[in-house]
Formats: C-alpha cells, sequence, structure tokens
C-alpha cells in the first residue's frame, strides 16, 4: 500500500507553524494516514482533517514551552503531541507516557524511522512515574479532565514548571472545578489561551498551570 502524500499542506503558514520540524512532521503525518487506522490510532473520519487538525495543531503548545530542559507528554496515544513537538524542538529531552502496548510500538517505530534522538518512550501509566521523573514541562493532548490531569502529571513537574493541557471549549469551567486540586500542589497561575493557528476559527485552548 502506497503512502499517501496528499495529507501534508505545503503551505507557507503550516512551514511557519512548524519551523524546523516540518518536514519530520509530513513524514509522520504520511506514516499515521498510511497506518493509524489500521493500528487502531486514529479514526477513518480524522484521515481528511489529519495534517491540520491533528499534526499541526499539536504545535498549539509550543509557544509555552521551556527554552531549554525536558518534557512528559501524558498519554501520547498516537504521538500528539509528543512527536511533533519532539520534532520542533530537539533541544528538549522528550519523555513519551503511554501504557497501551499498541501505541508504545507505533512511538517506538516512529521515534527510531524519524530519527528521533532526543525521545525516549515509557510504557507506563504518568501515575507510576511518579518519584522517577521530574521534567521542565508536561504536555497532554485528549486525555482527562483539567483535575484529574494534574493529580496525574504535576507530580512529574518541577517547581517552576509548567503543565500544558490542550483542552476544548469546556476549558474554562475545567480550570475552575480543579481549583482545589490545582492550589495544593502549589499552582501560582493558570491561564487559557486561545489558539487559531490558521486563522480559520478552528480554536484550540490551551491551559497554562505553572508551579
Amino acid at each position: 500500500m502506497p503512502e499517501p502524500t496528499d495529507v501534508v499542506e505545503h503551505d507557507d503558514r503550516s512551514r511557519e507553524i512548524l519551523g524546523r520540524g516540518f518536514d519530520g512532521a509530513a513524514s509522520f503525518a504520511r506514516m499515521l494516514a498510511a497506518e493509524g487506522e489500521l493500528r487502531g490510532l486514529i479514526g477513518p473520519r480524522e484521515l481528511p482533517r489529519l495534517w491540520r487538525r491533528h499534526v499541526v495543531n499539536s504545535a498549539a503548545v509550543a509557544p509555552y514551552l521551556p527554552a531549554s530542559g525536558s518534557l512528559v507528554d501524558v498519554g501520547s496515544g498516537a504521538g500528539l503531541p509528543g512527536l511533533v513537538l519532539a520534532l520542533m524542538r530537539p533541544d528538549l529531552q522528550v519523555h513519551l507516557l503511554e501504557p497501551m502496548q499498541r501505541r508504545v510500538a507505533w512511538l517506538t517505530e516512529v521515534s527510531e524511522r524519524l530519527e528521533l534522538e532526543n525521545v525516549v518512550v515509557h510504557a507506563v501509566r504518568a501515575e507510576d512515574m511518579q518519584g522517577e521523573i521530574l521534567a521542565d514541562a508536561a504536555t497532554a493532548r485528549a486525555v482527562a479532565a483539567l483535575d484529574k490531569l494534574a493529580r496525574w502529571t504535576l507530580p512529574l513537574v518541577r517547581l517552576g514548571g509548567v503543565l500544558l493541557a490542550m483542552k476544548g471549549q469546556r476549558a474554562t469551567e475545567e480550570v475552575t472545578k480543579a481549583g482545589k486540586t490545582l492550589r495544593n500542589f502549589g499552582v501560582t497561575s493558570v491561564e487559557v489561551h486561545d489558539i487559531d493557528l490558521y486563522d480559520d476559527g478552528d480554536v484550540t485552548r490551551v491551559v497554562e498551570v505553572r508551579r
């Protein structure tokens, strides 16, 4: 089965958003289009919007990443946003946490095929890494409500670090409900950013939680 090439949009805006990660992200998108549905990583309805809605969308958190250090991506799944961020930021050490073995196999294969030397794949749940890793930032996309996500991820983030959660329309509501949990972890600030990467009305909300 030949790899589809039409999933990648070679437009100036996509290149601007992804920066140095564009070529790698294009290869990743083609791999995901070719194998993602078969391997249970994406649904068939996601293929037409794979590039913008999933691959490039992963870059929404990039402006809030630390200047250096390490990143832990929780519930990496197909590699969104972790693999895309690793491609964009080869200077960051990126830890991908994923408990499902078939997804772990996929993440490992993609990392090897794209020669991502800054990626380490862990076949674990976030809770199992508490006390084992302390990163400068944590990311998560479509993993859990913020209250639960904070309890899983903030123990993995050093003081002064940041949790970047990609959310939908209920982001502000989730922040309110998670208030007590966030205070218990010594969170110093929470901001909700509305990100419209292509100025087309497709907004992703990035919740920036700083310890």
